[in-house]
């Protein structure tokens, strides 16, 4: 189709794949939306949960650690849990962009917009 047009043809090839970068990269946003990943402190006794790209959806408290005397460390814990499910976010994050670059044949450690 753009066999003879030199650098037109070029440019327009680029600017197809530039499309199909820029759609692929707003599925995988979506994506990231509905992906849940699953923090913890304590061994398990809180938790909290996230979507892929960070956003806190839920939270869970053991309620044997509710005990007015252990109000700091409940709250420790949570605040653990919580950076902890927000590390993973970011990780699986990571993951999935790199699972992209792969998919496209691109570099994996290529800078995307976020």
């Amino acid at each position: 189709m753009f066999k003879g047009l030199g650098a037109m043809g070029d440019m327009a090839k680029m600017m197809k794949a530039a499309k199909e970068m820029q759609e692929k990269m707003a599925q995988l946003q979506s994506e990231l939306n509905s992906i849940v990943v699953i923090g913890e402190a304590g061994a398990g006794l809180v938790q909290a949960r996230a979507t892929a790209k960070g956003e806190l959806t839920g939270l869970s408290i053991d309620p044997s650690i509710l005990q007015a005397s252990e109000k700091e460390v409940v709250e420790d814990l949570i605040l653990a849990a919580i950076k902890d499910t927000q590390a993973k976010a970011k990780e699986r994050e990571s993951e999935e962009q790199r699972r992209l670059l792969r998919e496209m044949g691109l570099p994996e450690n290529m800078e995307l917009p976020g």
